[in-house]
């Protein structure tokens, strides 16, 4: 029969793991503005690809919308409010750790895009008005870290796989959806966009890392169970 790892070697692999899913976005985001400061050759690239594929239409503004912080920010604010009145409800030791860190993470995005709009002062695609400031996206940062750390939270939260399943689903959707209505209208260019999921992919790692897996999301009174003492209340699973 195979071994299983042990409790403390298995926990550094998912370390390991983890700072590695955060090294990759943090050096594609590094590379991609020393490009757009330096005026590279992925610019070049980025502008023919945005060329291509830019067609305003209503369709593609309605889906740019959903990386508004009027559209957004609520659907993480209800994801906050759930996972704090489940957990405290379940007696999770440190309830308030998940909720606090998807808030803070919302919170560091404009904190983090706009010095760095500031400083790259990239302009906007021809179908904008002249402007500059559009690198990195704070749109698809927001969509990113709102719906990514609502349903962080709330995979805590459900236990049937196909429930779990849909929402990483609609997640996906609602990212690819504003990225995709971003550049299709011109609102951005490419480049702005996949920066927007670099930077929010390293959010999201922290909301994963302390929200995820630890001692916040297990009630006290289910580990007391599960370690064979029994249990002098209960609520819900």
């Amino acid at each position: 029969m195979p071994v299983s790892a042990p409790p403390r070697a298995r926990s550094a692999l998912a370390l390991r793991a983890r700072s590695a899913l955060v090294a990759l976005p943090v050096l594609l985001f590094a590379l991609i503005t020393w490009q757009v400061v330096a005026d590279g050759p992925l610019v070049g690239v980025d502008e023919r690809l945005s060329a291509r594929l830019v067609h305003p239409d209503r369709f593609s503004e309605l889906l740019s919308d959903l990386g508004n912080v009027q559209v957004a920010v609520p659907v993480l604010v209800v994801a906050l409010a759930y996972t704090a009145w489940r957990g405290r409800a379940a007696g999770a030791d440190r309830w308030w750790l998940p909720p606090l860190a998807g808030a803070v993470a919302m919170v560091l995005v404009p904190a983090l895009v706009v010095p760095l709009k500031e400083w790259t002062d990239r302009p906007g695609t021809p179908a904008v008005p002249p402007a500059t400031g559009y690198y990195p996206s704070g749109h698809t940062t927001t969509a990113v870290v709102a719906y990514g750390a609502a349903t962080l939270l709330l995979l805590g939260r459900l236990r049937a796989p196909a429930v779990r399943r849909a929402l990483v689903v609609l997640c996906a959707v609602l990212v690819l959806g504003t990225s995709y209505g971003l550049v299709r209208r011109g609102y951005h260019w490419p480049l702005d966009v996949l920066a927007g999921w670099c930077l929010g992919a390293v959010l999201l790692a922290g909301v994963a890392l302390l929200a995820g897996r630890g001692p916040a999301g297990v009630s006290r009174s289910t580990r007391r169970s599960s370690s064979g003492t029994p249990s002098s209340r209960s609520g819900p699973s």
